[in-house]
């Protein structure tokens, strides 16, 4: 129960495993202020570095390195995926994080609980006991939803797709609980689109040529520099934008590079929203986050990596979409974007494709179905 006259503060539970969980929650944060104003508060904590006992909370710090073994990525992630083996999971950990899953609770009172990771939702549930404050979790896996995503004692599930949704009532999800929303992105990336050559003109990109956007999520992983010159090597007529994000290293072997395209190399940069809207197509890793925001631009994408597991999905959404192709070798990727440049129409239907899965307003509606129990 609310108190009255107090303004309602909202926990988010999440980790740094990967980078999508943090700016999921940090979009939902802004949108709720954005709607509401100042009418909550809100705060943001980190459980697995903050209060998981060893080893757990050095999760963030181990993830960079553990996705580097795709393989045994995907193989624990299928190990473990399925309700029985969700429930077996957290009731074997339960014991040794009852007394930091406690410690959470305490330590950060709130009327509202979110979780934006799928390790958070059944320890935090177990920690609030049966007559536990609204909670609600935010799935950011597109398709491929962990089963630890899904616990039945959760209040609200918010899901990306229509796909996610059924994967939900499939682990015995009652239907009224789950809603289809749409992945939160930051607001900068839910603007209208703006004019592409005034963007272009800003940024010093030619207005003559296709621009090909190419990016490798902000740790610049998976192998960018060789697509990149894969595609400047192949003939085709066109500028590149190829974003190193903080892969130093990766950005300097890149900066030296002689072209023969216009080429514009970037570090970590804030500028991905009008990037993505002066842009003509995206080569990136299979993140969700990166591929909702290329479809909030209208951008052609075109995947070229993904991580095993939660990102078999998201190529398939994709596809299945028709808002892009799966190319994981520098001959598709050229293949794919010669397609597109020598057949405007193609191109078209796959800008509308995205234009209809879009979900814009996805960080706003669930700020509003949070708010919503606010008045509960």
């Amino acid at each position: 129960m609310i108190t009255p006259n107090k303004k309602p503060h909202i926990l988010f539970l999440f980790s740094d495993t990967g980078g999508g969980h943090r700016s999921a929650t940090e979009a939902v944060i802004e949108a709720l202020h954005l709607e509401f104003g100042d009418a909550v508060t809100t705060e943001m904590v980190d459980f697995f570095k903050d209060y998981a006992p060893l080893p757990f909370n050095k999760m963030p710090d181990w993830y960079p390195e553990m996705v580097k073994a795709p393989r045994l990525w995907k193989a624990s992630f299928y190990a473990t995926d399925g309700r029985a083996r969700a429930r077996a999971i957290t009731t074997a950990l339960w014991p040794y994080a009852r007394q930091a899953a406690n410690a959470l609770m305490r330590a950060h009172p709130a009327d509202i609980v979110v979780t934006i990771h799928p390790f958070a939702n059944s320890l935090a549930l177990k920690a609030l006991g049966k007559n536990h404050l609204p909670f609600i979790t935010v799935v950011t896996d597109l398709v491929t939803t962990h089963a630890l995503w899904f616990d039945k004692r959760a209040n609200l599930i918010l899901v990306p797709t229509e796909i996610a949704r059924q994967r939900a009532i499939r682990y015995h999800m009652d239907p009224d609980r789950v809603l289809t929303v749409g992945l939160p992105v930051a607001d900068r990336y839910c603007t209208p689109l703006g004019d592409k050559r005034i963007l272009r003109e800003r940024l010093g990109w030619p207005q003559d040529k296709p621009i090909v956007l190419m990016v490798g999520g902000g740790e610049g992983m998976g192998p960018l520099g060789k697509m990149a010159r894969a595609v400047d090597e192949s003939g085709l007529d066109l500028g590149l934008v190829v974003v190193a994000g903080r892969n130093q290293r990766l950005q300097a072997a890149l900066e030296a590079v002689p072209w023969e395209n216009p080429a514009f190399i970037y570090g970590f940069t804030r500028e991905m929203p009008d990037f993505m809207r002066a842009a003509d197509f995206i080569v990136t890793k299979a993140g969700p986050g990166t591929i909702a925001e290329a479809v909030n631009a209208e951008l052609p994408i075109i995947l070229y990596a993904k991580l095993p597991g939660q990102e078999d999905g998201n190529v398939t959404f994709v596809e299945e979409e028709g808002a892009g192709v799966w190319a994981p070798s520098p001959q598709l990727v050229v293949r794919a974007l010669t397609r597109w440049i020598s057949r405007p129409g193609e191109k078209a239907a796959v800008v509308e494709n995205c234009r209809r899965v879009a979900r814009p307003a996805a960080a706003r509606e669930i700020a509003r179905a949070i708010m919503g129990f606010i008045s509960k």
